[in-house]
């Protein structure tokens, strides 16, 4: 059976609205469930050969009144099937049975209510019951609330962020991928930004809070680039990916709006941000990798500190401008009823997730990505050395958020899949829990 859409309009299916005016559903009456038979007796058509479920669309209809339709679309069923944590091939064959199911049974307009309760009978039927219905309903909740979502796929070069993150796109129907290379080379092509085409991680520094400091200064000159994305993100609700080799969690961690940043330090800062918007869940996967508490409260030393004061009163002072204007924004944007007060947006859930690799394999790809970019100009094996133990010191420095709440995820080759699967799941609690804290804050 070709898996195309439905896209013939004048199928001569939809003659029914006309035929049986009574077909449309609307939200006064008990959902209509049908009466399923065996999957062996629903018909097939031979390969290669186009059929009725190929070309007649079904109309689902919207509100009380059902006064709006869209036309049921197998892909995006199966897609949605699939953020539940359904495999692929399954929920594109319960996809392909709900829409014989209706068109066999002459169904071509049909309520949302009698639609899901149809697909979750498929969904049962296949041994896929009440926990993944509840993940449908919650994830449908979630993009009907338009909750703002902001997933950060943070780390250093040759540890899988672009596998990671294209992955967990097409797992979750996140459309929206942004690449932090990508920004920074237009930025440092097309503005007066202080950057250099040189990475950072292969530049000498005289210590490693020096390499720290100008990492710093780069990841922040990149999400001063991304400003625009996260703030169509925010004001439209829509999820977005972020990845890149310049992402700095305690940048992204939101505190509440309501909150004034402290500038006593860069570290207290980075706590109460992080406490407000990220949990301490643990990844089981990466307990090895985590660093213990005392190294992490030595990550950066008070010399660190002075030198960031200057760098970190500035982010502050951004942070609270964008503050503001998003409030005046959020304001001027939301109808204000007859008391004169305003609804709030729900409040945006903001995951990072730091990933690092085991010494041993990311040497060994490091030497490999290495040979592969410098083309005909070699590096010295005191210049690989120096790269690597930059790469290295970044990524502790990464790592040490990890006491704050940032995941730390350990990433190898063997248990990949296994990873992934943790990850669809790890992000899947962490949007439930934003849902039902955006449900107990909004006003009654």
């Amino acid at each position: 059976m070709k898996d195309r859409e439905e896209s013939s309009s004048s199928s001569s299916g939809t003659s029914r609205n006309n035929n049986n005016p009574n077909g449309i559903i609307n939200g006064e009456h008990e959902p209509r469930e049908i009466n399923i038979r065996s999957f062996s007796s629903v018909p097939s058509s031979p390969r290669n050969a186009s059929s009725k479920y190929d070309f007649v669309k079904v109309k689902v209809w919207l509100g009380d009144n059902a006064d709006h339709y869209y036309v049921l679309s197998r892909f995006l069923v199966c897609r949605m099937l699939t953020v539940t944590k359904i495999p692929n091939h399954e929920a594109i064959k319960i996809s392909l049975e709900l829409k014989k199911l209706l068109i066999d049974n002459s169904l071509l307009d049909v309520s949302q209510s009698d639609l899901e309760t149809n697909l979750f009978k498929l969904m049962e039927r296949r041994g896929y019951g009440e926990e993944y219905i509840n993940r449908y309903n919650m994830m449908t909740k979630f993009h009907h609330q338009r909750v703002p979502l902001v997933i950060l796929v943070c780390g250093t070069a040759c540890v899988g962020k672009s596998t990671i993150a294209t992955q967990l796109a097409q797992r979750l129907n996140l459309p929206n991928v942004l690449q932090t290379d990508m920004v920074y080379e237009l930025l440092r092509t097309a503005t007066d930004a202080p950057l250099t085409s040189t990475p950072v991680w292969t530049r000498e520094f005289a210590s490693s809070e020096e390499l720290i400091t100008e990492f710093c200064r780069e990841c922040r000159i990149v999400r001063k680039g991304l400003g625009g994305d996260l703030k169509k993100a925010m004001k439209d609700g829509k999820p977005i990916i972020i990845e890149g080799r310049h992402l700095d969690p305690s940048i992204y961690l939101m505190n509440d709006e309501n909150k004034a940043p402290s500038n006593d330090s860069e570290k207290s800062s980075a706590e109460t941000n992080s406490s407000s918007d990220l949990t301490s869940d643990k990844n089981p996967e990466a307990g090895s990798s985590n660093m213990k508490e005392t190294e992490n409260s030595t990550m950066e030393p008070h010399s660190h500190d002075e030198a960031m004061a200057s760098t970190e009163a500035m982010d502050q002072s951004e942070k609270v401008t964008q503050s503001e204007s998003s409030r005046d924004a959020e304001k001027k944007s939301k109808s204000a009823d007859g008391s004169g007060k305003t609804k709030s947006g729900p409040e945006p859930i903001v995951i990072s997730i730091v990933l690092k690799m085991s010494e041993f394999d990311h040497k060994a790809l490091l030497e490999e990505w290495i040979s592969s970019r410098t083309s005909g100009e070699k590096y010295t094996s005191k210049e690989k050395d120096r790269l690597i133990t930059n790469l290295k010191t970044i990524e502790d420095y990464l790592c040490s958020f990890n006491s704050q709440g940032v995941t730390v995820v350990n990433i190898s080759a063997t248990t990949f899949p296994q990873t992934l699967d943790w990850l669809h799941n790890y992000l899947l609690q962490r949007i439930e829990e934003g849902i039902r804290s955006s449900e107990n804050e909004a006003p009654k």
